[in-house]
């Protein structure tokens, strides 16, 4: 939501590889904040997103696509869960069938450190430090106009904005400071009564899983089955 691209090998690679297994993938070039495309802090990003999954909705029949998930990592698995509280505040949530986020950026609580997100201690520094996330946050969302909204930060979702979603998967890196405001949304969503399941990949640092497929090959198949596997199991 801040830099990087649709473009990018990464992403490329990524959806090359969910639609070898027998899905229909569309990648979303939104505008970040501060990359080539910025700046476009919030809701720039998000506006982009929420279009572009409405335009595949509405054109279902033509794509042939049964039905809509919507995943994305990192600040893409921020907007993965704020395009559902989007969807949901104007009236058009049905359009989608499930969410998949992966190590998602969402609490905006990076220099506070918070008591009960303990991975923002533990795992600093490994790949990113607290201190490099909120500057992206600070990109994102300048001069934290809109620290309190869901759809800008997700994990203040209230029990009331979280009721009713549709199913959730959250998938975090064990050694990622973003860990446990990843595991805090998935239990939030089961006390709110969402059909959610929480991930956690082992040994991994932010987004290790789905980076460095020629050095872990079996950890980045595993989690593109995964989305697919959810993909699929929603039909």
């Amino acid at each position: 939501m801040a830099f990087l691209s649709a473009a990018d090998t990464m992403y490329q690679r990524w959806r090359e590889f969910l639609a070898a297994t027998g899905l229909l993938v569309v990648g979303v070039e939104f505008r970040n904040a501060g990359g080539k495309l910025g700046p476009h802090p919030y809701p720039a990003g998000l506006d982009d997103c929420a279009a572009a999954v409405q335009w595949v909705a509405a054109n279902r029949p033509e794509l042939g696509v049964s039905h809509l998930i919507v995943s994305g990592e990192s600040g893409g698995g921020n907007l993965t869960l704020a395009v559902a509280h989007k969807a949901k505040r104007d009236g058009w949530l049905a359009e989608i069938a499930g969410v998949y986020a992966l190590c998602p950026f969402i609490s905006n609580r990076w220099l506070e450190q918070p008591d009960e997100l303990p991975s923002l201690t533990e795992n600093e520094d490994y790949f990113f430090s607290n201190l490099e996330m909120a500057l992206i946050g600070s990109v994102y969302d300048p001069g934290e106009a809109h620290a309190n909204d869901a759809t800008c930060w997700p994990l203040e979702a209230t029990e009331e904005v979280l009721r009713g979603l549709p199913p959730h998967v959250t998938s975090v890196n064990e050694l990622d400071p973003l860990r446990d405001e990843g595991l805090t949304y998935y239990r939030r969503l089961v006390h709110a009564g969402v059909p959610a399941i929480g991930r956690t990949v082992a040994g991994t640092c932010h987004a290790g899983d789905l980076i460095m497929p020629g050095v872990l090959p079996e950890l980045y198949e595993a989690s593109m089955r995964d989305v697919s596997g959810f993909a699929k199991s929603l039909d």
